[in-house]
């Protein structure tokens, strides 16, 4: 049995089918740096383009410019949000922010965007690296369904160029930077059968796999010191291997559970919105599943793997170009660092 089954069927009876449902999303937000890099642009530094096109599909990705930050890219897109769905900052109760490259230890992110929102409400981070915007999104519909909060804004933002290695010939063209949001309420449909939320979710970790996906340095194992600059450990190092095998291993056990949890067929499936870490992860697990390939949005070319932004970027896209109506089943999943895994069943 792969690491990937394992992880899904060893705590399959600790609940049957844990649901959301009446929590709506509002309306979405985007944010991407205008700084698009080519491949082309990275061949004159000495990368090979062919390399990158054949490996993972990427063809281009967006860079901050210096001095901006993961929360000016969170900002930008909380209030494109905020504004498409006719809110203000005042009406927010809660913001999550899903990253792993905070502008600091501490204050967290999320707070440098309550602030310079103007909300006033609880605000925090979570860092679930890919996987991210999912843990989000589950834990702030949960505070709408327990009735505890009327509005959540969810966050996904990264800066990826600020943690990857330009030295890294094979990890550094993977990556890009980008932030995505969208607001949650109740859903004020009482009818069972045309309610949205979520039909079906899973958290879930492999951590015996940590070191697969990996920022070494800088952290309270490894102080920042000299020593740990000129081993270069302050950037992510990747188990490319390990990853790729394990993604593509994972992708199909989660379709399948997550329709047989939902008694839904994968034609009932309107889209599917995986993590877009890699073209070929993409392809190779979806062939797999001899899914029809207009189901699987894909976006990777454009952006590289943008880390918890990316199923926020992704979903946004979606939305925006249509490919989402009202009472449509969507899949969601992310996964990577941790190694982390989510999923969702989505009734639009």
């Amino acid at each position: 049995m792969s690491i990937a089954t394992e992880s899904i069927n060893q705590d399959s009876d600790r609940s049957k089918t844990p649901n959301l449902m009446g929590v709506r999303v509002v309306s979405t937000g985007i944010f991407m740096p205008e700084n698009e890099v080519l491949n082309e642009d990275l061949a004159a530094k000495g990368y090979d383009s062919d390399w990158i096109i054949q490996r993972t599909g990427i063809r281009a990705r967006r860079h901050v410019e210096p001095g901006q930050a993961t929360s000016d890219l969170a900002i930008n897109a909380a209030k494109q949000c905020l504004k498409n769905g006719g809110a203000k900052a005042s009406d927010v109760d809660l913001i999550l922010c899903a990253t792993m490259t905070a502008d600091h230890y501490t204050p967290s992110t999320a707070c440098l965007v309550q602030a310079k929102l103007g909300a006033t409400c609880g605000a925090l981070d979570m860092n679930a690296a890919c996987s991210g915007f999912l843990y989000a999104l589950i834990t702030g519909a949960q505070f709408i369904k327990t009735g505890c909060y009327r509005k959540v804004l969810v966050i996904g933002a990264e800066t990826m160029s600020m943690v990857v290695d330009p030295k890294d010939k094979k990890t550094y063209p993977l990556f890009g930077d980008g932030a995505a949001a969208v607001l949650l309420e109740l859903d004020p449909n009482e009818n069972e059968e045309e309610v949205s939320g979520i039909l079906n979710f899973r958290l879930a970790s492999v951590g015996e796999l940590a070191d697969s996906l990996v920022v070494p340095g800088c952290g309270s194992r490894k102080p920042v010191c000299q020593q740990v600059l000129d081993d270069r450990d302050q950037y992510l190092k990747m188990d490319g291997r390990t990853v790729f095998k394990w993604a593509v291993r994972l992708i199909p056990d989660i379709v399948k559970e997550s329709l047989t949890k939902t008694n839904l067929k994968l034609d009932d499936l309107k889209l599917l919105i995986f993590h877009q870490a890699n073209q070929r992860i993409l392809k190779a697990a979806t062939d797999d599943l001899e899914v029809d390939p207009s189901k699987i949005f894909m976006n990777v070319d454009r952006y590289g793997n943008t880390s918890a932004a990316s199923v926020a970027i992704s979903l946004h896209e979606a939305v925006q170009g249509g490919k989402i109506q009202r009472g449509d089943y969507v899949l969601l999943a992310g996964f990577g660092a941790g190694l982390t895994w989510a999923s969702c069943v989505f009734r639009w």
